[in-house]
């Protein structure tokens, strides 16, 4: 049985790393002792190593110790053998490149699958779609497929924006984006706004969080959905 909180971001403005999660994240991982955290994504650039320690410090509030997969000499043993897992934000483009060298996806998805707790944000979290067609990132690496680990039957679109409607700048906005994305594929995209995430338990895939996500479907206008709402007819 799959467990999943995908959520959009780690950190909400003006608050500590993960602050806002912790609450969540005392039930989420309950029982769990260990955690093998991923920091391939590696934000801004900074190393493996002080990515994985920024999260033991934040973890040691929910006393769980937490290793580094770059820590092991086989990244998919360590991935089989984790007692929950954590896949931090960054260049969603480097997280898969990482994966698919170091021979992560199928011990990812088996390990999912069978249910081992796992916490992704933002590229940690557009991994869990189908694709990572949808991420916002520069592609700074050329991986060697954008499929992604295909936990979720769509695409996820990690610190969604809304159009500012007196805003001057003349690019392209989150949702005009995702319609060009719908002139070739046909999949759904959650529009995933800060503070918010998606939480998969008992077969039950659900938003959580304060705020509502935009969901885009093929030939379809977007809406809104709620908190608390499901997501089961994107199935």
């Amino acid at each position: 049985m799959k467990k999943l909180l995908l959520a959009s971001t780690s950190t909400v403005h003006g608050s500590p790393y993960l602050a806002y999660l912790m609450p969540r994240l005392k039930s989420f991982f309950s029982g769990c002792n260990t955690l093998l955290f991923i920091p391939y994504a590696r934000p801004g650039g900074m190393s493996h190593q002080a990515y994985t320690e920024k999260v033991k410090e934040t973890f040691k509030a929910l006393n769980i110790t937490v290793a580094g997969i770059h820590e092991y000499e086989s990244p998919a043993e360590a991935i089989a053998s984790a007692e929950a897992i954590f896949t931090g934000g960054g260049n969603t483009f480097v997280l898969l490149n990482n994966l698919y060298k170091n021979n992560c996806i199928n011990a990812l998805k088996t390990a999912i699958n069978g249910g081992t707790p796992y916490l992704g944000t933002s590229a940690g979290s557009n991994i869990c779609g189908l694709t990572i067609n949808t991420t916002n990132d520069m592609p700074i690496v050329y991986p060697p497929s954008f499929k992604a680990l295909g936990c979720l039957p769509f695409n996820v679109n990690p610190h969604y924006l809304d159009p500012e409607p007196n805003s001057t700048h003349m690019g392209e906005t989150r949702e005009t984006r995702i319609k060009e994305f719908h002139t070739y594929h046909t999949f759904p995209v959650v529009g995933l706004r800060e503070g918010s995430w998606l939480e998969l338990n008992n077969h039950i895939l659900q938003l959580k969080g304060a705020f509502s996500a935009r969901i885009f479907e093929y030939n379809k206008q977007p809406y809104e959905l709620n908190p608390e709402e499901t997501l089961q007819h994107l199935n």
